[in-house]
């Protein structure tokens, strides 16, 4: 299916998305825990909030850390790209806070945007510099935008790519084997192949077109977002584009009970989709 498959054949029936609420001033990083709820942020707003599988909207936590990028680990706990101090947080389902990353040898990061956590553990974090107003300083401390994993049980982050213009974006395949990342000032995607150790080889051109987010189906399609979603077959094939009401669409992800509820994070608003496919994430 995924070499042939047409938006048609990806979205429930004629569906369109469906605004669920644009009260948010910003939103972002959407990530699904193992029940099919879905947590996403309110950057400006300083919240991280929940969509549970019965439709509910509410407040996970206040003071979230300027929290923009969310991903879970297998304990249930939230990871969190904090740029308010440019930090790597673990949120427990409680909501306890524990810093993971602070900085990337003695130099504070630009500011943790988007991550993807592997089966192992590891965590892989883009760290493109945005100048935001909440933050002292007008520059930044690291040379260059890179792209950083965080190896099992390891305090300290590697550097894996630092070859991009603003890494954004960010996903691996369930089995472990491959990483996407978008550039989105360079406004290209590019495929990794993922060594044991961590390390990225094998860059590859994927498509011509950057992402603020990404996310992927069970059959491999890759979700890009920006002006609305635009979906490509494993293959880098174009299969068409999601249109959604809003300025800029900042963020995408699979929830839900049955994992075939597109979630989309867009500006001030958040939508869902109702798909015939699953997410590809590994829960």
């Amino acid at each position: 299916m995924a070499a042939d498959s047409t938006l048609s054949q990806l979205v429930a029936g004629d569906a369109t998305p469906q605004l669920i609420s644009k009260q948010f001033k910003f939103t972002e990083g959407p990530a699904t825990d193992k029940a099919g709820n879905i947590y996403f942020t309110d950057q400006p707003n300083n919240n991280i909030w929940k969509y549970d599988t019965a439709g509910k909207l509410s407040i996970f936590l206040d003071k979230a850390g300027r929290a923009n990028g969310l991903g879970f680990d297998k304990k249930g706990n939230l990871l969190a790209c904090a740029d308010e101090q440019n930090q790597l947080w673990s949120i427990s389902p409680k909501g306890k806070i524990t810093v993971l990353v602070t900085d990337y040898q003695g130099q504070k990061l630009n500011g943790p945007n988007d991550l993807w956590i592997d089966a192992k553990g590891g965590i892989y974090l883009t760290d493109p510099y945005y100048q935001r107003d909440y933050w002292e300083r007008q520059k930044p401390e690291i040379e260059g935008q890179k792209v950083y994993y965080l190896a099992p049980r390891k305090k300290e982050l590697m550097v894996v790519a630092d070859d991009l213009a603003q890494p954004n974006g960010i996903i691996g395949t369930p089995d472990g084997k491959y990483l996407f990342v978008a550039d989105i000032r360079a406004n290209k995607t590019y495929k990794y192949t993922i060594a044991p150790d961590g390390t990225l080889t094998e860059k590859t051109l994927f498509v011509n077109q950057g992402s603020d987010g990404i996310t992927l189906d069970e059959h491999g399609n890759i979700y890009l977002t920006g002006r609305g979603v635009t979906v490509y077959s494993p293959a880098g094939k174009k299969i068409g584009n999601i249109p959604v009401p809003a300025n800029w669409t900042g963020n995408v992800t699979f929830g839900g009970k049955d994992r075939k509820t597109l979630f989309i994070t867009a500006s001030e608003s958040v939508f869902t989709l109702p798909m015939q496919v699953k997410g590809g994430n590994h829960y």
